[in-house]
């Protein structure tokens, strides 16, 4: 297998478990907060996933130190896994999963808005700008059911509350990703120059450490942890937990900070897709939270906007260009002489 082909499947499986993965993190967290309080879950499943993943990386040899590059990842550590998911797991005790799924879904807005780099390029574009018109009108959607909904699982107040306090997380998250994305590439030139840089996984232990100092930190002054008996814990519960520090935090957040490092960030993005229909799906089948036809909606908008806001980056992909490039020699073979197609698929390396 060539090389190209073995990072396109890479890249393939870890969009997969980006997408299908954290799409399912939502109901868990939602279940785990039976028996733990969201700060203490918080803390609980960053400790240890960073200690594990901390500990594998030590395994392996990996150097696990470079002050510069340690202050970078706690920054970003800081804000996509304490500021994001402290607003996700604190709102989930007052709106459902599903909801919380599709107000992450339109994080991809404020990609748009906060990627300065490319501002030119989106605030230019009809669909990116529609796209932002139509995020903008989903989320207000899920806002006025909150509002106005007869779902009596916390009063509307609340819910707007919780909503509000997750929109600022995905505000931390988009920006967080955002310096991940342009900050460390600035950067590269001077790590080179003064030592070795860390290995990915290396960044992404120290930032989940950081998540769960300060999640620590807050359930230890709050409270939390006073109130919190590890023996009243319901043995699903812990199920639900170590599937968060598994596969939630140490997999999929570590394929999501190696796509960054390997794939443009809007395209990144492009996980708020599959995330919510997942999330929803198993609220519905598994919570008695009422999925309803707004809901419905909000999450049609919310992904029809994503769409829009990404029509570019999809319109001009490499792989567009390939699909097109083939459908234009498929149209060659059939016109040319049969004595001239061996030369073409010689020439195209097209052997379809």
């Amino acid at each position: 297998m060539s090389q190209n082909k073995t990072a396109l499947i890479h890249i393939l499986l870890a969009y997969l478990v980006v997408y299908i993965v954290w799409g399912s993190t939502f109901f868990f967290i939602e279940k785990a907060l039976r028996s733990f309080p969201p700060f203490v879950l918080g803390s609980i499943r960053f400790i240890i996933a960073g200690g594990l993943l901390m500990g594998y990386c030590a395994f392996k040899g990996h150097q696990l130190f470079n002050k510069r590059e340690i202050r970078q990842a706690m920054f970003i550590g800081f804000l996509l896994l304490f500021v994001d998911m402290a607003a996700i797991i604190w709102s989930e005790q007052y709106i459902s999963s599903g909801i919380v799924s599709i107000l992450s879904a339109a994080t991809a807005i404020w990609f748009i808005i906060f990627d300065k780099r490319k501002w030119k390029e989106n605030f230019s574009s009809i669909p990116t700008l529609t796209g932002l018109i139509l995020g903008f009108s989903g989320v207000i959607l899920l806002f006025s059911e909150q509002i106005f909904g007869t779902e009596a699982t916390a009063p509307s107040t609340q819910k707007v509350i919780a909503m509000s306090v997750l929109t600022l997380g995905t505000i931390g998250w988009t920006l967080g990703s955002l310096y991940a994305k342009y900050a460390l590439e600035k950067g590269k030139s001077t790590v080179q120059k003064k030592g070795k840089p860390l290995n990915v996984i290396v960044k992404t232990a120290w930032q989940m450490v950081t998540a769960g100092t300060a999640f620590s930190l807050i359930a230890l002054f709050n409270g939390e942890y006073h109130r919190f008996e590890f023996k009243e814990v319901h043995a699903l519960d812990w199920a639900a937990m170590l599937y968060l520090v598994i596969m939630g935090s140490i997999l999929a957040f570590s394929c999501y900070i190696w796509l960054l490092q390997a794939r443009p960030a809007t395209e990144v993005s492009t996980y708020a897709y599959v995330n919510p229909i997942v999330a929803l799906l198993l609220a519905h089948l598994f919570t008695d939270h009422q999925v309803t036809a707004i809901q419905i909606g909000g999450l049609i908008i919310v992904l029809l906007s994503v769409l829009l806001m990404n029509w570019n980056l999809y319109k001009n992909s490499r792989t567009i260009r390939i699909i097109r490039a083939r459908k234009k020699l498929k149209r060659l073979k059939h016109m040319a002489p049969k004595s001239s197609i061996p030369r073409i698929n010689e020439v195209a390396g097209f052997d379809g």
